[in-house]
């Protein structure tokens, strides 16, 4: 094959993965409130796009379940790791993707995000924290977006740069579990772990918990 047609093949290429992220992007815009995992709503919140404008789709189609993992992949990126850029975001999405394929976790990128987010135990903390009813930054949104996007559709391969990683943590705190685990790497404000056969299931992230706030009516003094 000449150079020439390598050369339109890899054109034709990046534009289908730049049409696919577009599509994906679109869809989990438009659709992705009414089929969020988002275990809890804020009315006070205005969503990204108006879900009820969007034309409907089956509900158990292949671009539904594609845009549902989108949206997920976008959250778990833009909630652990907005502002540490793109390199600090697919660190993210490789621990996804390494639970998923580690076989003690969920088997889509949904089931590993919000894995115990309806009980006690997310591995994910902003599943429960109560960051996702917060008006999401429109700009690191999209940006989010974009990226989980261009992974999906294989325009961005993630580089493993985690050395396989399962779970992870912000510097700023030292979880128990930490010394039971091998540490890879260090990414932004992230440190990466991964583990062997037989180690129990523990939360992917680990960040700090505000002090408990003494009840009203308890004395001040010891």
């Amino acid at each position: 094959m000449t150079r020439k047609k390598n050369d339109a093949l890899a054109r034709s290429d990046r534009a289908l993965f730049a049409a696919m992220a577009i599509i994906i992007a679109t869809g989990s815009a438009a659709v992705g409130a009414s089929i969020s995992y988002n275990p809890s709503a804020d009315k006070s919140v205005t969503p990204m796009a108006q879900a009820d404008t969007a034309p409907a789709l089956p509900k158990d189609s292949a671009l539904t379940r594609l845009v549902r993992e989108h949206r997920c992949l976008s959250e778990v990126m833009y909630y652990e790791a907005r502002g540490e850029g793109s390199r600090g975001q697919k660190a993210i999405a490789e621990v996804v993707f390494a639970r998923m394929r580690n076989g003690n976790y969920g088997h889509s990128i949904c089931a590993v995000v919000y894995e115990g987010a309806k009980r006690a135990g997310c591995q994910f903390s902003f599943a429960c924290s109560g960051d996702m009813v917060r008006p999401k930054d429109p700009e690191a949104w999209s940006e989010a977006e974009t990226l989980a996007a261009r992974i999906l559709t294989g325009e961005v391969r993630l580089a493993n740069a985690t050395g396989g990683a399962t779970n992870f943590h912000a510097i700023s705190v030292s979880p128990e579990w930490a010394p039971t685990l091998k540490r890879t790497t260090q990414i932004g404000n992230h440190v990466f772990y991964r583990g062997g056969p037989g180690i129990a299931v523990i939360p992917a992230v680990e960040t700090p918990v505000a002090p408990a706030v003494p009840a009203a009516n308890e004395s001040s003094e010891s």
